[in-house]
């Protein structure tokens, strides 16, 4: 895409540009201009504080007026807020539209962090009662701040970001990639992400086309996407939400284009929806996709939700009225696909260049310590650190017990006092697992304090439980590969 696909000239852009900085519209500006209760207030689309805070429609106050709380204003304040930008260029680029009585936003421009702003259609909720076009542009959400925080932000030379729509994934891509590439198969997406880009001082690569056709015979070092995932029966209506593809088609697609996409060591992430179906293992079914690709992959399930909740959740995102034969039609899909449940979450992929990958899929429902790319990227460290190490190899190691581990027991009271029933070990860091073990497990964890070769432990071990160490030792391997993947325990290194 060139300067004449996005919504200003580029010499609008560094027009808005130089009006939002020297308004100090940012989000620390905002905060610090209204102050923590009116802040706390907008948070709960309470208002009010926040109108009374920006009374006198300085420039500051106009654009929080017109771009965060959604007000009119006066078409003489607006201008003053956007100059040098002239107000007929704001108008012609929808920055701003004609309302009763003044002007309102004509798009989102919202503040993103104090570094960045983020251009996206305004949000349904702005617009009570008038469903979303077909092309809408979405703005930063859960979903996509979601995929935010997942991403493992080490350092690239390519990136490329598949249905890229306002571009909030590549504004944080160009961090540490030194080349990023965005596709997206809206025209109108493709605009407002040349806009944010060019307004945020970026220059990315832009191809237009349906997800990696614009990318076909090329590899990346990192993959990333926020894709139309929404499950159902194949129709579109959203481009931001509907990929045309039948059930978690989509989600099946990605895996099975990740392995042409990807550089020796490359790594994909994007988010999916999938289907739990009556009498499947769903985690059996996911993994199904990954096979043949030989690629590692983790699949994270964040949520689930049931078939009548993910309906509603969806046509209301898209402010759709309430149709009773539009629900009634997804819910007969789902019935007749026999599916209970719609998971949620995060699919990671990466080109090892090992002959046997590994492919994990989890419930992770719990809170994770942020970011949770840095615990994505550590999941995959241990992973290479294992690969490349036989029981033996595993028994000759010294271990350290994860810092705070914290242990929880359940007891009993009998005849002869309390007896334990149960026991867990729990991180109140990192991934937050909590892992259920054994006497003889605790035993081993217990003794890891980075000091004695695991071997050594197990021979203390057997005398004190009287098994023969041999056994120990044979039963340890995978053990330990278990607790060392979850992060249970740490390799010492010399």
């Amino acid at each position: 895409m060139d300067e004449n696909d996005m919504l200003l000239s580029p010499a609008g852009v560094d027009q808005l540009r130089t009006a939002l900085t020297n308004a100090g519209y940012t989000s620390s500006g905002i905060a610090e201009r209204l102050g923590p209760q009116a802040t706390s207030g907008m948070a709960r689309n309470d208002f009010r504080a926040a109108l009374r805070a920006t009374a006198d429609r300085d420039p500051l106050g106009t654009l929080i007026r017109l771009f965060v709380c959604a007000q009119t204003e006066p078409e003489s304040a607006v201008a003053a807020a956007l100059a040098p930008l002239p107000l007929a260029d704001a108008l012609a680029a929808g920055i701003v539209e004609a309302a009763d009585g003044g002007l309102r936003q004509g798009i989102d421009l919202e503040p993103y962090g104090d570094a960045w702003w983020a251009l996206s259609d305004v949000p349904g909720s702005a617009r009570p009662g008038r469903p979303l076009a077909a092309d809408h542009v979405l703005g930063i959400g859960g979903a996509s701040t979601t995929l935010v925080g997942a991403t493992i932000r080490r350092p690239v030379e390519t990136a490329l970001d598949l249905g890229t729509g306002s571009g909030v994934q590549a504004l944080h891509l160009a961090t540490h990639a030194r080349r990023v590439t965005a596709t997206d198969v809206s025209a109108r997406s493709l605009r407002f992400a040349a806009t944010t880009a060019a307004l945020n001082g970026q220059s990315w690569e832009l191809l237009s086309g349906d997800m990696t056709a614009p990318v076909a015979g090329r590899r990346f070092d990192l993959v990333v996407s926020n894709p139309p995932f929404v499950v159902g029966p194949g129709t579109t209506t959203h481009s931001y939400r509907d990929s045309g593809r039948v059930g978690d088609g989509i989600a099946a697609e990605l895996a099975a284009a990740a392995p042409d996409l990807l550089t020796e060591g490359g790594t994909m992430q994007y988010l999916a929806n999938w289907v739990h179906i009556a009498g499947e293992d769903w985690g059996e079914r996911v993994a199904g996709w990954f096979a043949g690709t030989g690629l590692d992959a983790w699949v994270i399930q964040r949520e689930v939700a049931d078939p009548m909740a993910y309906v509603d959740l969806w046509l209301a995102d898209a402010s759709e009225a309430a149709d009773p034969y539009r629900i009634a039609a997804w819910l007969d899909w789902f019935d007749a696909q026999k599916v209970e449940a719609v998971g949620f979450g995060v699919i990671n992929l990466r080109r090892s260049g090992h002959d046997q990958p590994v492919v994990r899929v989890e419930d992770l429902r719990q809170p994770v310590q942020p970011p949770m790319g840095d615990q994505i990227a550590a999941w995959f460290d241990r992973q290479d650190w294992l690969r490349v190490r036989d029981t033996e190899a595993l028994l000759a190691s010294r271990y350290r017990m994860a810092e705070g581990l914290k242990l929880r027991q359940e007891a009993t009271m009998g005849p002869e006092g309390w007896a334990v029933d149960r026991q867990v070990l729990a991180m109140p860091h990192g991934l937050r697992w909590s892992e259920e073990v054994d006497p003889l497990v605790l035993a081993l964890v217990s003794g890891a304090d980075g000091q004695l070769p695991l071997g050594d432990q197990l021979e203390v071990l057997a005398v004190a439980h009287e098994v023969p160490v041999e056994d120990l030792a044979e039963a340890a391997g995978p053990i330990v590969a278990h607790l060392v993947e979850r992060g249970l325990i740490t390799p010492e290194t010399d």
